[in-house]
């Protein structure tokens, strides 16, 4: 008898135990990256196994290339992707607010509260808190730029590039309203904003170019500058026909060998001359993998005949090359007519730190596409700048998708909590317990800020539920001054997307973690 006592005793351990696990890994994820979050947030240094090393702030990559073994951890590295692709910006939020909510979930299962009860509760709460979020948020215009640049500015402060924030706002919104139609979009395409990345000069250098811009240097000697341009985009190559692989071709004597050589010069000038019939002055050469895309005797025949030409344009360029120069890739040199070409103002070669770049500006039919040149003193702040663009122009995407703005600095997780809090004491039972837990939990968010900020967290946190519950809906921690301030004042604003997504995909997170009561390992 007591034998069969001790297996069943044993079996209610095990899920209790792998919860704990469970909880314990995810949240040692959720510390790791919670010292990076907000203005004053630190940043985090990784080396990859092959010595690159990547300096960045931003949540999802610090995710993405920390090794993580324990599944449930491994969520959490899912979950800030997530949140990146759905909004792109508040990647580490997501990852702290879900850990907060664990912890949460933690203490209730201690009480003895039945997970699946918890999990309910937390699905109610967040779908209660995104809407709480709705009603606090103000409409924007997408014509209203100032508060576009405000939303960028605040999604950059948080990074290494922040003191040149107020240059590349400004660039970010520009580039996201070429792209789009303001009146009728309601999603933007960031294939659209090519981000080129070219070392020397500094942050301050960097612009935005509505054209194209190819790093590659041109291969045609003498020619810097043609008005008027006529660009043909080619995908065959200038030069010699190949035999198949294994084949060889024996020449015997010199006749022959003259003869051959005097053959493919002679096709290479018929595909030269070809090219210059259909007036075509500029030349994009597709990178080929086979043989060279052109060679000597061609570029020769070229240069002379006055043709500019940029090789190995990469595979994955070409489209985005084709919608903003409005022309079409030519696969042969029999389709190689004048309309397939596209038009454009001017092509020119410019020089940019230790290389030279090639610019094409005022395609005459082009399509919404912009490129922005991105300039850095070493490659680890070159890439940081990149993914902070890219985290900006996502914060815009946002406002594009949803058009409406809500406080920054921990003013609306605060209000969320403190709203909850009053709701949770209309409900009985198990419930009530669960959203008190959920409001409670979202104070991570001000809590952190303040933490990262040298700030005494406790004293700013309750100062804040103070001023939230005499009904100043939009009183935040400011960073800056260190005290608590209206956030609205100073223009600390973000997307409502950003918000209603965080808590969305951390309550979704948590919950299904919480449904987990064991781990099987597969052969």
């Amino acid at each position: 008898m007591p034998e069969h006592h001790a297996s069943q005793y044993k079996d209610k351990e095990k899920p209790t135990q792998i919860r704990d696990s469970n909880i314990v890994a995810a949240k040692a994820v959720a510390d790791a990256i919670r010292t990076s979050l907000g203005p004053k947030g630190m940043d985090k240094m990784i080396q990859s196994p092959n010595g690159d090393v990547t300096i960045t702030n931003d949540g999802a990559t610090i995710l993405k290339q920390m090794q993580v073994m324990h599944p449930a951890a491994k969520m959490f590295v899912e979950l800030s992707k997530s949140q990146d692709i759905e909004a792109g910006d508040g990647t580490t939020s997501v990852v702290v607010i879900a850990g907060s909510l664990l912890d949460a979930s933690a203490k209730l299962l201690s009480k003895g509260i039945h997970p699946t009860t918890i999990s309910e509760s937390f699905q109610k709460a967040s779908a209660k808190a995104v809407e709480i979020l709705e009603g606090m948020s103000v409409p924007v215009d997408l014509s209203n730029r100032e508060a576009l640049i405000q939303s960028a500015t605040t999604s950059l402060s948080s990074k290494v590039v922040s003191q040149y924030s107020n240059l590349l706002a400004p660039i970010a919104v520009d580039a996201v309203l070429k792209v789009i139609d303001p009146a009728k979009s309601d999603n933007v395409d960031l294939r659209d904003i090519k981000v080129i990345q070219k070392l020397g000069g500094t942050m301050e250098d960097i612009e935005l170019v509505e054209g194209v811009v190819f790093t590659q240097k041109l291969a045609s000697i003498g020619i810097h500058k043609i008005e008027k341009a006529k660009i043909g985009l080619i995908q065959f190559c200038l030069s010699p026909p190949k035999t198949d692989m294994e084949n060889q071709v024996v020449v015997s004597d010199y006749a022959q060998m003259d003869r051959v050589l005097r053959e493919e010069r002679q096709y290479i000038l018929n595909l030269v001359k070809q090219i210059k019939k259909a007036g075509c002055n500029v030349l994009l050469i597709q990178k080929s993998i086979l043989r060279d895309a052109v060679n000597d005797l061609a570029l020769h025949f070229l240069a002379k005949m006055k043709i500019m030409v940029v090789k190995d344009v990469e595979r994955e360029d070409i489209e985005f090359v084709c919608k903003s120069l409005g022309s079409r890739p030519i696969a042969s040199i029999d389709h190689f007519l004048p309309e397939h070409l596209a038009t454009a103002e001017l092509v020119e070669e410019v020089a940019a730190g230790t290389g030279k770049i090639v610019k094409v500006t005022g395609a005459t039919n082009a399509g919404r596409t912009v490129s922005i040149l991105v300039r850095g003193s070493n490659k680890l702040v070159i890439e940081e700048a990149e993914r902070s663009l890219h985290d900006a122009l996502c914060v815009i995407r946002c406002l594009v998708k949803r058009k409406a703005l809500i406080a920054g600095g921990g003013a609306p997780e605060i209000e969320i909590s403190h709203r909850l809090m009053e709701f949770a004491r209309t409900l009985t039972g198990m419930e009530g317990y669960c959203f008190r837990a959920f409001a409670e939990a979202l104070e991570v968010i001000p809590y952190t800020l303040a933490e990262n900020a040298g700030l005494s967290p406790i004293s700013v946190v309750t100062e804040l539920r103070n001023r939230h519950a005499q009904g100043e809906k939009s009183a935040g921690i400011n960073v800056r001054k260190g005290c608590i301030t209206n956030i609205l004042d100073e223009n600390v604003v973000q997307p409502l997307l950003v918000s209603t997504s965080c808590i969305e995909l951390a309550s979704e997170c948590v919950r299904s973690i919480m449904k987990i009561d064991d781990i099987v390992a597969t052969r």
